[in-house]
This record gives structure tokens, sequence and C-alpha cells, in this order.
């Protein structure tokens, strides 16, 4: 994928065990090589680097490419003043294939540091170390499991033909039987929901790798994954055997103070930070009023031909009409607009903290959504619900959901139970890397929670004056 879009268009179009430690950290005489070899070779003018889509790597997210990954390979061309040429590859396989035939000069995404690798690749930059780990709920005063043979009894969901369910019968074998194993179909339920499932107690147990649920649990705080159930697997970003130096540079700069401590703020952005909902303002529909700003939403939703119900809804669920939240992915606001999509409609992202600005700002990318979607979704009720979904996650996703919808036999003019099943479906490998997917993955839960959210506040506020 290239970059370089139009920002107006980029806006409206697209709106890990944790790293332990450096490749380059073991000690004092491999950073003494690094440097040695760093200085005979320089970088090239534009580094061409290879990802993959993923929760961790790299994703859209409102208009913005995201991920820990690529942020940190981003601070590494801008320091180093390189251009920065980002491809995604459907497969890590193929991304070393193109490492190989010297397509890219660096995969920026976790590669396992395994004998079967060993000959392809040389590891370098951050170094990942996960391991296979237990969710569990936190139930008040009730004690967490801690040990592994206290599974016995108990049930555990994972998925159906995963290194989860292999684990887990080695595991059973290991302690002389007793689990209870429950698969379920992979086509179905990923990883992330049966995740959320143990959340909500529609299951008591799972297994799922270590970085996947530290970044679950910032959206899931009520979860437990401190017991781990297999060995430790390192990974990191690799380079070609035949760029060994330019793996070195990489170490050489990730070994600087200001590479570590940009570093440190990616992995608290992505693995620490809570990504629940916004807001400490919190609002009854109790009284004759929809919110606390209702004058404000009548006064610029009539220029823009907007229900100001409707988006006095989004806000609440955007930000419970908090002016000063600020999320962990840097959306601003009581509308919650990304610094990128504030530029684009030629405002800076502290202006987003100015509730008039925000507000019509909002009204504006939601007119440019609504304009987009006009030919695909052409009844005017049924569309306003994609639009919603498109402020959240972004067009490009909704674009793709649609696809999918069209694909396998929903309705996609029709978003309940058709094209918002399908958005689910972006969180499933088998469906982002679908040939008609041009976007990758998204967190579909959040946006289908998002528009059920929405609507559910405007169902009331639509009974008050």
């Amino acid at each position: 994928m290239r970059r370089g879009f139009c920002l107006l268009s980029l806006c409206v179009l697209m709106i890990v065990g944790v790293t332990s430690s450096c490749g380059n950290s073991s000690n004092r005489s491999d950073n003494d090589k690094d440097t040695r070899n760093a200085v005979s070779h320089t970088f090239p003018d534009t580094l061409k680097v290879v990802t993959l889509y993923s929760p961790e790597a790299y994703f859209m997210y409102r208009g913005q490419e995201m991920g820990y990954d690529y942020e940190l390979v981003t601070a590494l061309a801008v320091d180093k003043d390189l251009a920065l040429k980002l491809d995604v590859a459907p497969s890590l396989s193929r991304a070393i294939e193109m490492l190989d035939s010297g397509l890219v000069d660096l995969i920026a995404y976790p590669v396992p540091v395994t004998a079967e690798n060993k000959e392809k690749v040389i590891p370098c930059g951050p170094e990942n170390i996960t391991t296979q780990v237990l969710v569990q709920p936190k139930k008040g005063d009730a004690e967490l499991i801690t040990d592994v043979t206290d599974l016995v009894g108990k049930d555990v969901y994972v998925e159906a033909d995963s290194k989860y369910e292999a684990r887990i019968i080695n595991l059973n074998q290991e302690i002389g039987g007793g689990i209870n194993i429950h698969t379920v179909d992979r086509d179905t339920i990923i990883t992330e929901d049966l995740i959320s499932m143990v959340s909500d107690g529609t299951i008591p147990l799972t297994i799922v790798d270590s970085d996947i649920a530290k970044i679950n649990k910032t959206y899931y705080n009520d979860l437990d994954i401190s017991l781990p159930l297999s060995f430790e697997q390192r990974s990191a970003w690799a380079v070609a055997p035949d760029k060994s130096w330019l793996g070195d540079s990489i170490n050489s700069w990730l070994n600087g103070d200001k590479p570590r401590g940009e570093q440190a703020q990616l992995l608290k952005r992505y693995f620490e930070l809570s990504k629940n909902e916004n807001g400490k303002n919190y609002f009854n529909l109790n009284g004759r009023s929809v919110s606390p700003f209702d004058d404000l939403f009548k006064k610029y939703a009539e220029n823009y031909n907007w229900d100001w119900k409707l988006l006095a809804s989004q806000a609440y669920v955007e930000s419970k009409f908090d002016s000063t939240a600020v999320s962990w992915a840097g959306a601003r606001g009581m509308m919650q607009i990304m610094p990128r999509t504030a530029k684009g409609y030629g405002q800076s992202a502290k202006s987003m903290m100015k509730n008039d600005v925000a507000v019509e700002t909002a009204l504006k990318l939601l007119r440019d959504l609504d304009k987009q979607l006009k030919n695909k979704v052409p009844d005017d009720a049924e569309r306003k619900k994609f639009v919603i979904a498109a402020y959240n996650s972004g067009l490009a996703h909704v674009y793709d959901a649609i696809a999918l919808a069209k694909k396998y036999g929903l309705n996609p003019k029709k978003w309940d139970n058709n094209v918002a099943k399908a958005i689910l479906w972006k969180s499933n490998p088998k469906y982002y890397k679908d040939p008609v997917v041009k976007f990758g993955y998204s967190r579909g839960r959040e946006t289908y929670d998002y528009v059920n959210r929405v609507y559910k506040f405007y169902s009331k506020a639509k009974t008050k004056a």
C-alpha cells in the first residue's frame, strides 16, 4: 500500500507479549559490533518496508494509519530523514519472500525467531516475547486460577484447529486429564470474540497469545491474563541475511535514548492505556433535555440537514459530552475528532476541544460520509447507520463490509443483520484477507457496538422535547 493520499480524501475514506527488550540489548560487545557495522553503511534514501495488517502491527483507524510496529518504523524514518515506502503483505510467508527477492529492505512485523526462519532472515529491532496465557474474569473476592493444575474440572473454550487447541490438549495430557475442552468454529468466532465472551460471562475461560491478551485487556479491564500456559516465543523485525548491516544499524538506532523513549510511549499506548469509552460527565435522560448542549446541536445541525438528536447521541457515546476527552488514539473533544481529520477540515487538533468547532467539524464529516455512501445505500434513513459506522471506523472499512456482505449473500444496502454482521468479520483473518477487502483488519466489534449504542440513546432522545 502506498502512502500519499490527498489529506481530505484520506480523512473521509479511512474514518505483543509486550516488547520486553530490544533485539540489540544483550550486552556491550553486541552494541559495539552494531556500531562498527552501522558506520560502514548508510541507510538508503528510501526505506522499503513490508508489514501485515493486525491489531498490533498495522491498521487503519478513523482516517489514520496506526499500529505499534508502524509507528515505530515511522519514527526510525523520521529520525534518519528517510522516505518510507510501505507495503502490506497478505501473509508472513509472502513478506519473507518479498524480503528474500529484494523487493523490501525490512519486515516491520514480529517474525518468530525459529530454526525454520533462521536461514531466511536476521532478526533485528524490537524483540517481542510472548506466551499463551489463560484469560479469566476477575470476580470480586473469588480466587483466580494461578496454577495449571487448577484447570482440572474447568471449562476452557478455544478456536478449533488452532495452536490454542493443540496447547490445551497437550497441557491436559501433561497434568493427567480432567480439563473440559470446548472448541468453537473459527469461521464465525475468533480470539477477540472469545475474550469478549469471557468478559461478559458467556464463557468462563479461553487461551490466547499474551500480546493479543494485553491489547484486549485495554478494552476489558475486568480480565486477568497473568497465568502463562506455554513456553516463551521470541520474535522481532527482520532483514535479509545479506543486509545484516541494516539490522545492526536499526539496533544501534533503537539503543538511543530518544528511540527508547518513543518505544516506551508506544508500548504504553497500544498495550496499557485503557481504550474504554471517554468522558467524565455522565448524563441521564431523566429530564426534558437530550444533552447539556441541546442549543448548540440544534444550531449547527440545522445548517447541515442532520437530526440534532442523532448528533447528540453520537456525542454522548463518543465522550459523554466531555470537551476535554482525549482517546488513546489521539481523538479529541466532545465529538472525538482525530487530528488528521481536523487538519483535513482546516482545523487544529487543539481546536477540537472547543465545542462549537468540534460539532461543526463532525457535521462536515458526517455530510461528506453521507455523500460518499449515497450511491451504495439509497435509502436516507438506512444510510444514517452506515454513516455513523463510518464515523467510528472509517469509510474504507464500511466499504469493505459492504463488499463482504455482497459476496457472502447478505443485503449490502441494509445495516442490521446484514452489513452489521459483515463489519464483525473485519476482525477475522479469513475475511480481512479476502480479495474483496481492500483495507485489512478493523476492530469490527467496536463499530458494531458503537452503532447500537448511538441508536439506543437516540431512541430515548426522540421522546424528549
